[in-house]
């Protein structure tokens, strides 16, 4: 699904309610705290000034597949990039945490993605997916981006991310209600979402799930440790008016 395709739906009156209910819940499971460096992967834009405080460094990372929009839309200082989700231009161990939204459905090889993630989060780090859950109605629908792509089942996400040294730490889901575009839907929509996290999370829209990085320890008994200086990603201007990062 292209970039521009994503950024339309969130502008239509079904995509600013998706946005709004599914920060609500993400906000409420984890958020970054001061100075932290937030990476969102996929299409996060929507959903990373829930997670980020003011004072912590967030980006934007687009997959190559779908192409990247300018973010965030006001001021000049452009804090998205186009990338390769199997090789991050992140040094290791520079992330915090790591929102994955519209990202995992479409990849390639959703294992080499999460290794990927792993190799960039910090020990202990945070990782946040929001996967279309197989059997919801949203997974059913292409009347929105959670209808696109390969939907999982709670059982794919936990092996998945028992695979890729993650350790799940808490479930939860959102978007209970029907993915409809009629205004009548859309005003009930926030009835349906409580009284569907009660009696319907089984088939809701979206699974979430945080999980937390593990590094294991050695045989030796102690503990694994970071092999390279933790590095703090600044934006800086480029040639053509692009950015890019480099280490403090």
């Amino acid at each position: 699904m292209h970039v521009v395709d994503l950024r339309n739906f969130y502008e239509t009156a079904l995509g600013r309610l998706t946005a709004e209910l599914l920060s609500r819940r993400l906000k409420q499971l984890v958020r970054a705290s001061a100075g932290q460096t937030v990476m969102g992967l996929g299409f996060a834009p929507p959903y990373l000034a829930a997670m980020t405080p003011d004072d912590a460094l967030s980006l934007a990372f687009m997959q190559a597949k779908q192409g990247v929009i300018h973010w965030p839309q006001e001021g000049d200082a452009n804090r998205s990039a186009l990338v390769d989700e199997c090789d991050l231009p992140l040094v290791e161990s520079v992330v915090d945490l790591a929102l994955v939204v519209h990202g995992l459905e479409f990849a390639d090889t959703p294992d080499d993605m999460l290794h990927e993630v792993w190799r960039v989060l910090a020990p202990q780090g945070r990782l946040v997916l929001v996967i279309p859950n197989r059997r919801g109605l949203w997974a059913a629908s292409e009347a929105t981006p959670f209808g696109h792509g390969q939907p999982f089942s709670k059982h794919q996400i936990a092996e998945l991310l028992k695979e890729t040294k993650f350790e799940v730490t808490r479930w939860d889901t959102a978007l209970h209600f029907p993915p409809l575009r009629h205004l009548t839907a859309i005003k009930t929509a926030r009835y349906f979402e409580r009284i569907g996290r009660i009696t319907l999370g089984a088939i809701s829209g979206v699974t979430i799930v945080e999980a937390v990085k593990q590094v294991y320890a050695f045989s030796s008994g102690k503990r694994a440790r970071r092999l390279v200086p933790r590095f703090r990603p600044v934006l800086l201007p480029a040639p053509h008016g692009m950015r890019t990062s480099r280490q403090d």
